[in-house]
C-alpha cells in the first residue's frame, strides 16, 4: 500500500471510529428523561452489533421546527427501542414498522389503524438487527433481520395462524444489512452483507425454497474484501433484482443489476469516503436512484442514471447531515428523501421538483436516526425513525398545513 494510501485509510479510519465511539457514549451515559429528570440507561445485549452509527455526542440547541404540516407522534417507548426501523403503508394508509429492542434484544412489529398502535414481539434471543419490512400481497407482514447470537440472516412472515421465522443462511457470519423486496406472486428476495467474508450476498425463495447467490466479492485475493456494506435492493417490473451498496475496500458506491446474463457490478461515485447508508428506488422508465452519504465532507448526496449514465447531486451540506438515508420516488420520478442531521440532532425531509431541491426540519432534539420513508397515495410523506435521545421510536406525516 502507499503512503497517501495508508494516510487516506486513517483518517477514514478516525471518522469511522468517531462516529461509533459517539454512539456507544450515548448507549451507555444514563439520559435525562421528561421535566421529572428520571434517568434511562439503556441496556444493550451482548449480541448487539451497532455500526457506522451516526449519532454525535453533543446535540447542538436544535432550531425551531420550520416545516408546517408535520405531525410527530412516539409509538414505542418501552426501553431502548425504535434503532434499524423499516416502514411501509397499507393499502388504506396505515403505518406498519418494524423495529429492534435493544433492551430485550428483540425483533417487534407494530401497525396503526382507527384504535390506536398495536405492537408484538416477532422473534426473541438477541435479534432484530437490520431488519427490514414489507407487506405481502394480501396485507401480511415480512421481514427480513440479523439474528446476532448465531450470526445468521432470518426472515419472518405473519399469517392467519400467526408468525412464522426461519433461517435462511447460516454460513458463517451472516445476515447483516438486509434489504427484503416481494415478488408479486409474495415471494421473498433479500439482499445481505456476508460478515465473515466481506461480500455482498442476494437470496430468493420459491416453491423449492431458498437460492442464495454470492454477487460481489470485492475483487480478487483471500479474506475479507467487505463489499456489500448499507445494501438497498429493489426488483425491476421483469423481476430481476438491482442493489446499491457500499464498498469499504474502495471507500465508494456501487449499484449492481441481474439479467438473463448474470450480474453487472458498476462503481457509481468514488469521490472519497462515499456510499454510506444508501437507499435505492427504481424511476418509472426503470433507471436506478440512489440517496447515499459522504462520510468526508459530512453531505447528502443523491444519484440517478439515464441513458447518458450517472448524474450525482450534493443536496444537503448544512452542517454534518446526510445519515440515515432513506428515498421514496413520486409516480412521476421525483426524489424525496428523510435523512438524520448530526450536527443539529434533527429529522430533515427533502423532496425535488421542477424548481430544486426543498430542505425541511421535521422534528428536533437529538432525533432522526435510522429514518424510513414513504409516501402515501396522495404523495405526503411519512417517515419512522429513532429518537436518539430517549432511545423511542417514533413517526411522522406530513398533511396539508
Amino acid at each position: 500500500m502507499h503512503d497517501m494510501d495508508r494516510v487516506r485509510r486513517f483518517i477514514i479510519t478516525l471518522i469511522v471510529a468517531t462516529i461509533v465511539l459517539t454512539s456507544v457514549a450515548a448507549i451507555i451515559t444514563p439520559l435525562s428523561v421528561g421535566a421529572g429528570n428520571t434517568t434511562k440507561t439503556a441496556a444493550v445485549t451482548s449480541s448487539t452489533v451497532r455500526v457506522g452509527n451516526a449519532s454525535t455526542a453533543a446535540v447542538k440547541t436544535p432550531p425551531t421546527v420550520g416545516a408546517a404540516g408535520w405531525h410527530p407522534e412516539t409509538v414505542d417507548s418501552a426501553g431502548n427501542v425504535g434503532d434499524g426501523n423499516s416502514l411501509q403503508l397499507t393499502s388504506a394508509g396505515w403505518p406498519a414498522i418494524s423495529y429492534l429492542d435493544r433492551t430485550n434484544g428483540t425483533l417487534k412489529y407494530t401497525y396503526k389503524d382507527a384504535s390506536g398502535w398495536h405492537t408484538q414481539v416477532v422473534d426473541t434471543g438477541g435479534v432484530g438487527m437490520y431488519n427490514s419490512l414489507q407487506l405481502t400481497p394480501a396485507g401480511w407482514p415480512a421481514i427480513s433481520y440479523y439474528d446476532g447470537t448465531n450470526w445468521t440472516l432470518k426472515y419472518a412472515y405473519k399469517d392467519a395462524g400467526g408468525w412464522h421465522t426461519e433461517t435462511v443462511d447460516s454460513g458463517g457470519n451472516v445476515g447483516s444489512d438486509t434489504s427484503l423486496q416481494l415478488t408479486p406472486a409474495g415471494w421473498p428476495a433479500i439482499s445481505y452483507h456476508d460478515v465473515g467474508n466481506g461480500t455482498l450476498k442476494y437470496t430468493y425463495k420459491d416453491a423449492s425454497g431458498w437460492h442464495t447467490q454470492v454477487v460481489d466479492t470485492g475483487g480478487t485475493g483471500t479474506g475479507p474484501r467487505n463489499v456489500g456494506r448499507y445494501t438497498s435492493l429493489q426488483l425491476t417490473s421483469s423481476g430481476w433484482p438491482a442493489i446499491s451498496y457500499y464498498d469499504w475496500m474502495n471507500d465508494a458506491l456501487k449499484y449492481t443489476y441481474k439479467d438473463a446474463s448474470g450480474w453487472h457490478n458498476q462503481l457509481v461515485d468514488n469521490s472519497g469516503f462515499v456510499g454510506g447508508y444508501t437507499s435505492l428506488q427504481l424511476t418509472p422508465a426503470g433507471w436506478p436512484a440512489i440517496s447515499y452519504y459522504d462520510y468526508i465532507n459530512g453531505v447528502l448526496k443523491y444519484t440517478y442514471k439515464d441513458a447518458p449514465g450517472w448524474h450525482i447531486q450534493t443536496v444537503d451540506s448544512a452542517g454534518r447531515v446526510g445519515a440515515c438515508t432513506s428515498l421514496a420516488l413520486t409516480p412521476t420520478g421525483w426524489p424525496a428523501i428523510s435523512y438524520y442531521d448530526v450536527t443539529n440532532g434533527t429529522l430533515k425531509y427533502t423532496y425535488k421538483d421542477a424548481s430544486g431541491w426543498h430542505n425541511q426540519v421535521v422534528d428536533t432534539g437529538g432525533v432522526g436516526q435510522y429514518t424510513s420513508l414513504q409516501l402515501t397515495s396522495s404523495g405526503w410523506p411519512a417517515i419512522s425513525y429513532c429518537d436518539n435521545t430517549n432511545w423511542t421510536l417514533k413517526y411522522a406525516y406530513k398533511s396539508p398545513a
